[in-house]
């Protein structure tokens, strides 16, 4: 895979405030800090890149040709500005179980630091994006269940079923205030 420089807009680099360039790879474009090895993905090229193993493919091809010792991974935390609106970006868990925290602007892209990018699509490659939701509908599963349960729960207590003492559960269930609680005990 190879990396061609194309024309673009000049953005700057999040990280570090360069000029991005332009490049293709495969046939996706993408912006690249030389300065800092990030890279600035688009939401639709992103899409892409989940998707087709080839566009994977040429990522990874490209990535591979990065010299090594160029950049190193930002030491603190730092948000970030979206390099299209200037907002800061939020930060996510990819999938929310990748271990790849990226820096996401909602309606225009995702900022990789150097090398988070071949993280993710090794992650998806193996599986991980299926795993996470399979992990997501089975906690899904688990919250509606609960919820049948309190709701279940809340309909026997309104009608007064299953408090489970004879006549008094049912006066029990009528108890609306301290006054009647009192009267209650008293009786």
């Amino acid at each position: 895979a190879v990396a061609e420089s194309v024309e673009a807009e000049p953005r700057p680099c999040p990280r570090c405030g360069t000029e991005m360039d332009s490049v293709l790879i495969g046939a996706t474009t993408l912006r690249q800090c030389l300065k800092c090895d990030g890279l600035w993905v688009d939401v639709r090229s992103f899409d892409k890149i989940c998707a087709d193993h080839e566009q994977q493919s040429a990522v990874l091809g490209a990535a591979s040709i990065m010299p090594a010792d160029s950049a190193s991974k930002p030491s603190k935390v730092r948000y970030v500005p979206c390099p299209e609106c200037a907002q800061l970006m939020n930060r996510i868990n990819f999938a929310r179980c990748s271990g790849v925290v990226v820096d996401i602007c909602k309606h225009h892209g995702t900022w990789f630091d150097r090398d988070e990018l071949t993280s993710i699509i090794e992650f998806v490659r193996g599986g991980g994006m299926n795993s996470a939701r399979a992990k997501e509908r089975l906690e899904i599963a688990e919250e509606r269940e609960r919820l049948r349960q309190e709701q279940r729960t809340l309909d026997m207590r309104q009608s007064g079923v299953g408090l489970g003492r004879g006549d008094d559960d049912h006066r029990v269930s009528g108890i609306a205030s301290a006054r009647d609680l009192l009267k209650f005990l008293l009786d």
